[in-house]
């Protein structure tokens, strides 16, 4: 594992300070003009190079005919051109002292045969001039901090803690809208194509040391390097959390991923303990990858599987119960001292059971703040999993309704609404344990955002909290056994056969 990502091969793929564009035009239906339109509405602020054998100027950059006719050598090539001249592009980019790639270029190894002569001529041309790559069949890279997004879709949200590696190159650029709505955002992602050169063993490499990368997330169609990839999760998973969502486990699957790139799967059972051997979580859906991704990037470790359920509403409460036992979580009972610390902020027609449902309050801010204060108290709450109903929706009715201008009561809720959550916040800051919100409503609420933005998760449905906390869990009892078996203590697999699927 590495010390620094600045020593990864992959570093200048991802933060290069100039970059040559080979296949953007002036129509602006080529896709590598859609990549390079993409890469500067993000603000990148290096130096950019169009090569095209005809245009003068490219969305307002010099264009230059040949490589060799650039007035430096950039630290990156982006190739987004027919299959045909993309080996001769790259010898000319090795002359020129180009030593990094990215091959956007289909048509090599999951084309067949003659596709796989050409990715053998590709990759023969990289090593003699020492060219790492990124590709072919690939979308490359996509690093917010950097503002740097060669991709086809345009980063919507801030930089985030999630890191990715990716078999498919959709992933890493349809996806930033679906992880805004949840509060996350990429640190890095990377797409690697057919993986001629880097693979997904290089990103977890790069990832793994990455200062902006909390958590790791993998998209799998088959593994090529097998030990290594095992060896690197190893030794990353006792600093950093790694979830994968391996796709080629069914025969469809595995014909599926073979076509896409050149991938060969294997059976579902032989990835699945191949996963858990290195601590790595498992998700079996897109949803789960991401909602995995936003527990273990943002909750402290818990002290055990105990949830107390907070709700002001009867149904939301007991379908939250039923998915934490589903998912192998445990309701303790309130102790009598925490029943006593409730009793002045709750109503008397509550329920003070576990789940604790308050069914209405006056005064918001006792939901926020003075309960879960009490119920984070209680010895047996390992996790505290929240019920979130806006109060926004109630507060400028109940104004408007008192004689309140319609502004006015519109600002007075939107500074309740940040108030609570604020208090929220405060609460689970002061108690260090963690708490999980759940809600029916949309995730771009006042309230909730707030809570995103302050790292406190907020899922749409309870059965995906219960199941990201049961991951989370999950993560740290693997994370000791590995930690154990890297003391002597044990060898990994029969370690992490102990802890079960």
């Amino acid at each position: 594992m590495l010390t620094n990502h600045y020593q990864s091969p992959l570093y200048r793929i991802a933060n290069p300070d100039s970059i040559a564009v080979f296949g953007a035009s002036n129509n602006a239906l080529r896709m590598g003009s859609i990549m390079l339109a993409s890469m500067m509405a993000l603000g990148y602020e290096g130096s950019v190079y169009p090569v095209h054998p005809s245009e003068e100027r490219i969305l307002g950059f010099e264009a230059y005919r040949d490589v060799r006719d650039l007035p430096e050598t950039p630290d990156l090539a982006l190739m987004v051109l027919p299959t045909d001249i993309v080996c001769r592009t790259m010898e000319e980019c090795g002359q020129k002292g180009i030593r990094h790639a990215i091959v956007v270029s289909g048509g090599f190894e999951e084309a067949g045969p003659i596709g796989m002569q050409r990715q053998a001529e590709l990759s023969g041309i990289a090593r003699r001039y020492g060219m790492r790559m990124l590709g072919p069949n690939c979308l490359g890279v996509s690093n917010p901090h950097h503002r740097f997004n060669p991709t086809p879709i345009r980063v919507e949200g801030p930089a985030g803690f999630v890191g990715l590696a990716s078999q498919s190159g959709s992933f890493i650029t349809q996806m930033h809208d679906y992880l805004h709505g949840l509060g996350l955002g990429f640190s890095t992602a990377f797409s690697v194509g057919n993986e001629a050169d880097l693979d997904l063993v290089d990103c977890l490499e790069y990832l793994g040391a990455c200062p902006h990368t909390r958590v790791i997330a993998l998209y799998i169609e088959g593994i090529g390097r097998g030990r290594a990839f095992m060896d690197m999760a190893r030794s990353i998973v006792p600093h950093k959390p790694i979830v994968a969502l391996y796709v080629g486990g069914s025969e469809a699957g595995k014909r599926a991923a073979f076509s896409h790139t050149g991938s060969l799967a294997g059976p579902d059972g032989l990835y699945a303990g191949m996963l858990r051997q290195c601590g790595i979580i498992r998700a079996h859906t897109i949803s789960e990858l991401f909602d995995f991704c936003l527990a273990l990037g943002t909750l402290p470790r818990p002290n055990g599987c105990g949830v107390v359920i907070q709700t002001h509403s009867g149904g939301p409460g007991a379908t939250a119960a039923d998915s934490c036992e589903r998912a192998g979580l445990s309701l303790p009972t309130l102790s009598k001292a925490t029943i006593e610390r409730l009793e002045p902020f709750i109503p008397h027609t509550a329920s003070i059971n576990n789940p604790v449902d308050i069914t209405f309050s006056n005064k918001p801010l006792y939901d926020y703040k003075q309960i879960p204060d009490a119920l984070l108290k209680d010895e047996h709450t390992d996790i505290l999993m929240i019920y979130l109903l806006s109060p926004h929706i109630f507060i400028i009715p109940m104004l408007t309704e008192a004689g309140m201008d319609p502004e006015q009561a519109e600002q007075e809720a939107h500074r309740m609404v940040g108030e609570n959550s604020s208090a929220l916040l405060e609460t689970r800051d002061a108690h260090g344990k963690p708490v999980v919100g759940y809600t029916y409503r949309s995730l771009r609420e006042q309230m909730v955002r707030a809570l995103l933005e302050g790292g406190l998760p907020v899922y749409n449905d309870p059965d995906r909290a219960a199941r990201a906390l049961a991951a989370l869990i999950e993560y740290h009892r693997l994370r000791d056994l590995i930690m154990a078996a890297t003391r002597g203590e044990g060898d990994p697999q029969s370690l992490t056969d102990r802890a079960g699927t």
